[in-house]
C-alpha cells in the first residue's frame, strides 16, 4: 500500500490509512471468503442473502474458522451480544479457552456455542412474558449481522450478534420484530415489482437506513459534580446563561481540539468495527455535535447504531469528557435527535424511492411514494407512539425538532406531480435549473427541483424519506420496526388494488391506465398528510386540525394509540408481533416512562435538599449578618432588606416545591397508563415549579457557594 502512486514520501494517504483500518476488528464477507470452504461459504450466502435455514454443519465449520481469527487477533472470550427491551444491548462474556485434562488449556468454540446462547430471560424487561420462576431464554446467532471484536484495555471479545427469545417462542428484543417487518415488506414490495415487471433478479428488498446522531459533550470532572447529570443524564437543575445559541455562532463552527481529537479516534474505532461514518460537525446548540453514517439494511444500521453510542461514550472519558446522548441535557438550548433516513432498495441495488429524472414518467416510483404516504396517514398516531419517551417529550413540538403533528413533506416538485396525478396523466416534472452566484470565478451550481423543510417530522429529502422525530438516546429498531410494518400493509392494499385493476398480463396502456386509477384515489383520500410549510407555525397547528390529523402532544397521549385493537392486529397479520409481543412492549414502553420520572423526582428533592437548599442556607446567612451590620453602623439599607426578604421567600418556595415534588413522586397506581397519566398532570408541572425556584435561586446566591457546576461552565468549557 505504502508503494502506491498516491502515497507521499512514502507513507500512506488518509484514504489508504481508513481503507486499510476499516472493517479490521469484523469476521466480514472477505474473510469468510477467505477462511470457509468454497461450499460452505455458499451455503452461508444463502442464508444472509436470501434467508434460507441454516445448516448445522456450517455452523460448525463457521464456529472453528470465526474462533480461529478472534484468537489469532487476541481474543480471550466470546459474548452472544443482543438487544434486550431496555433500549441498551446486553451481553455475558464465555472464555474461549477450557482445560484439556492434561494441566494445559485448549480453544473451543462449537457451532452449537455460536448459535444458541441461553441468557436469563427472567431478568430482563418482558412486559409479562417471562416471571421471575420463569426463567429459561434464548439467544439466537443473527448471520446477517457480521460478528465483531470489541477491544478494551487488555482485553479483547468476540461479539456475535443474535436475536433474544423467550422459552416461550416470543420475541425479548428489539431485532427479531424488526427481522420480521423488512421480511414483511418484502414480501409485498415484491408484488408491486412483479406487476411492473421488474422482478427479475430479485429476491428481496430490503429496507435501508442511515441514521444522524447527535448528542453533547461536557467536561468530565464537571460531569461529575451534577448528580442530575450521573443518573438522569439531564440537568433538573440550571439557570438560563446570558450567551446561549442566539448568536447562531456554533452550528458548523470550528471544531475545538479536545473535541476533534475525540471525533478521531471514535471514527477510527467505528471504521475497525465496519460502522461507515461518513460526517461530523458541531450542531445548533453550544456543546452539541453530530456524526452521521452512510446506508445500511436497516437491521445492521441498528446493530451500528448501538455500536456508535457506545463507542462514542466509551472514547470520550479518553478526552476528559463526557458523552450524553439524553434528548434535553440543558433547558434553553436545542435538545438531540436522531434523524432516521429510510428507504427500500432491491437485493439487485435499486433504490426504489429514487425519483429519477422523468419523474412524472416513472410510475413505480409514484407507487412506492404513495403507499408511504398512505402508511403515514393511515398509521400517524402509531408512528408518533413509536417515538414517545419521557426524554423525547422535553423536545417534540419546541422550536427545534418536528411537532408532534406527523405529516409528509414532498417539496415542489412531487407534490406538483401528485397534483397532475389527481388530475389524470401528469406530463411534467419541474426542474430546479441553475443558480448564477454572480462571480465569473464561482461555478453554477445545479439546483434541486424543491427545497428542504427541515421542520417536517417525516420528510422526503431526494431519494428518501427523513423521519426526524426519533430520539437521540433510542433505539432505531422501534421505529423502524413501525414504519417497514405500516408500509408493507399500505404496499398490500395497493398491490391488491393493481393486480385487480392491470389483470396478470397488462399491456403497457393497460398498466398506465390502472396505476393512475389507482392512485388517484389514494392521494384523494391520504392528501391530507401532505404539508410543506413552516410545521412550527400555530397556523399549521389550527390547518391540521381542521383536516383531522392527531396531535398527540405529549407521551401519554400516544400511549393510548397502543393500546388500539386495530394495532395489534396490524402487527399480528404481518407476522411482526403477537398479540403478547406487542402487548409487553406496550406495557414496557409505558413502565419505562414511569420509572424515569420517579427517578428523576427524587433526583431533583436529593439535590434540592442536600445541596442548593444548604448554600442559600448560608447566602441568607451571610446577608443577613450585612444587614445587620449595616444597621448596627447606623445606616438604613432598605433594598439589601428586601434583597434578604425576597431570598428567604426564595428559600421558603424551595423547601415547598420539594415537599410537593416529593409527595406527588410518592404516588402509586397499579395500572400503569393511570400512573403515567398522574406523572403527566401532576408530577411533571410540580417538577417544573421546583426547578424554577432552584433556578432563581442560582441567579441570587453567590458563586463560590453554589454547589453545581453552571450552564456557562458546562456548555462551554471544550
Amino acid at each position: 500500500m505504502t508503494n502506491s502512486a498516491s502515497a507521499v514520501n512514502g507513507r500512506p494517504t488518509a484514504a489508504e490509512r481508513i481503507d486499510s483500518i476499516f472493517g479490521s476488528d469484523v469476521f466480514s464477507r472477505t474473510r469468510m471468503r477467505q477462511r470457509l470452504p468454497k461450499e460452505v461459504y455458499r451455503s452461508l450466502l444463502c442464508t444472509i442473502d436470501r434467508g434460507e435455514p441454516l445448516d448445522p454443519a456450517v455452523a460448525d465449520v463457521v464456529a472453528a474458522s470465526m474462533k480461529d481469527w478472534a484468537i489469532e487477533n487476541g481474543a480471550t472470550h466470546y459474548t452472544h451480544w443482543f438487544q434486550p427491551l431496555t433500549g441498551l444491548t446486553a451481553e455475558k462474556h464465555d472464555s474461549l479457552a477450557a482445560p484439556d485434562g492434561a494441566g494445559g488449556v485448549v480453544f473451543n468454540f462449537s457451532g452449537s456455542e455460536l448459535v444458541q446462547g441461553e441468557p436469563d430471560a427472567s431478568s430482563f424487561p418482558s412486559g409479562g412474558i417471562r416471571a421471575t420462576f420463569e426463567a429459561r431464554g434464548y439467544t439466537a446467532w443473527d448471520a446477517t449481522s457480521p460478528a465483531f471484536l470489541m477491544r478494551g484495555e487488555n482485553n479483547v471479545t468476540l461479539c456475535i450478534p443474535t436475536a433474544f427469545v423467550s422459552w416461550t417462542g416470543e420475541a425479548l428484543d428489539t431485532k427479531i420484530p424488526l427481522l420480521r417487518s423488512v421480511e414483511a415488506l418484502s414480501t409485498q414490495a415484491l408484488r408491486i415489482l412483479k406487476i411492473f415487471g421488474t422482478d427479475k433478479g430479485v429476491s428481496r428488498v430490503h429496507t435501508t437506513v442511515g441514521a444522524e446522531q447527535e448528542y453533547f459533550l461536557v467536561d468530565r470532572d464537571l460531569y461529575f459534580k451534577r448528580p442530575d447529570l450521573l443518573i438522569c443524564e439531564r440537568t433538573l437543575f440550571g439557570a438560563k446563561p446570558p450567551k446561549g445559541q442566539q448568536l447562531e455562532d456554533h452550528y458548523f463552527g470550528t471544531i475545538p481540539p479536545r473535541v476533534l481529537a475525540f471525533m478521531a479516534e471514535s471514527e477510527k474505532e467505528l471504521y475497525c468495527l465496519g460502522v461507515p461514518v461518513k460526517t461530523r460537525h458541531n450542531e445548533v446548540a453550544p456543546g452539541q455535535y453530530e456524526i452521521a453514517p452512510l446506508f445500511e439494511p436497516s437491521h445492521i444500521a441498528s446493530d451500528h447504531q448501538m455500536i456508535m453510542m457506545e463507542t462514542l461514550k466509551r472514547v470520550a472519558p479518553r478526552y476528559g469528557l463526557q458523552a450524553l446522548l439524553h434528548e434535553k441535557p440543558f433547558a434553553g438550548v436545542n435538545g438531540s435527535g436522531k434523524h432516521n433516513n429510510w428507504s427500500m432498495s432491491t437485493d439487485t441495488g435499486v433504490n426504489l424511492l429514487d425519483p429519477q429524472d422523468e419523474t412524472h414518467t416513472n410510475m413505480q416510483f409514484l407507487v412506492f411514494l404513495c403507499a408511504t404516504i398512505r402508511a403515514v396517514d393511515l398509521h400517524a398516531d402509531l408512528l408518533r407512539a413509536s417515538i414517545a419517551s419521557a426524554a423525547n417529550d422535553h423536545r417534540l413540538g419546541a422550536n427545534e425538532a418536528p411537532p408532534a403533528i406527523i405529516s409528509v413533506f414532498l417539496g415542489n416538485m412531487l407534490s406538483d406531480i401528485l397534483d397532475q396525478v389527481e388530475k389524470g396523466l401528469p406530463k411534467r416534472t419541474i426542474r430546479g435549473g441553475t443558480l448564477d452566484l454572480g462571480a465569473k470565478t464561482l461555478p453554477q451550481l445545479p439546483r434541486h427541483s424543491g427545497d428542504r423543510n427541515r421542520t417536517s417530522p417525516f420528510a422526503f429529502t431526494g431519494n428518501k424519506f427523513e423521519f426526524r422525530a426519533v430520539g437521540s438516546s433510542a433505539s432505531i429498531a422501534w421505529p423502524n420496526t413501525v414504519l417497514n410494518t405500516i408500509v408493507a400493509e399500505s404496499l398490500d392494499e395497493i398491490a391488491t388494488q393493481l393486480e385487480r385493476a392491470v389483470g396478470a398480463r397488462p399491456t403497457p396502456a393497460r398498466l398506465q391506465s390502472g396505476v393512475i386509477a389507482v392512485l388517484k384515489k389514494v392521494i384523494k383520500q391520504h392528501k391530507r398528510v401532505i404539508f410543506d410549510g413552516d410545521n412550527y407555525s400555530e397556523e399549521w397547528h389550527s390547518e391540521a386540525a381542521r383536516r383531522g390529523l392527531p396531535n398527540l402532544k405529549d407521551s401519554v397521549e400516544a400511549f393510548a394509540v397502543l393500546k388500539s385493537r386495530t394495532n395489534v392486529e396490524l402487527f399480528r397479520k404481518y407476522a411482526v408481533l403477537g398479540k403478547s409481543e406487542y402487548d409487553s412492549r406496550t406495557y414496557i414502553q409505558i413502565e419505562k416512562y414511569v420509572k424515569q420520572l420517579a427517578i428523576e423526582a427524587e433526583t431533583m428533592v436529593s439535590v434540592a435538599r442536600g445541596q442548593i437548599l444548604p448554600a442559600s442556607l448560608e447566602h441568607q446567612r451571610r446577608t443577613a449578618e450585612a444587614v445587620a451590620a449595616t444597621r448596627a453602623a447606623g445606616v438604613e439599607a432598605p433594598e439589601t432588606t428586601r434583597a434578604l426578604q425576597d431570598l428567604v421567600a426564595l428559600v421558603d418556595e424551595l423547601r415547598r416545591r420539594a415537599a410537593e415534588v416529593e409527595r406527588l413522586g410518592a404516588h402509586h397506581d397499579a395500572d400503569p397508563i393511570k400512573h403515567a397519566a398522574q406523572i403527566s398532570r401532576e408530577l411533571k408541572p410540580a417538577m417544573a415549579r421546583l426547578r424554577a425556584a432552584g433556578d432563581a435561586l442560582e441567579g441570587v446566591v453567590a458563586a463560590d457557594l453554589w454547589p453545581l457546576p453552571n450552564y456557562r461552565e458546562l456548555l462551554f468549557l471544550k
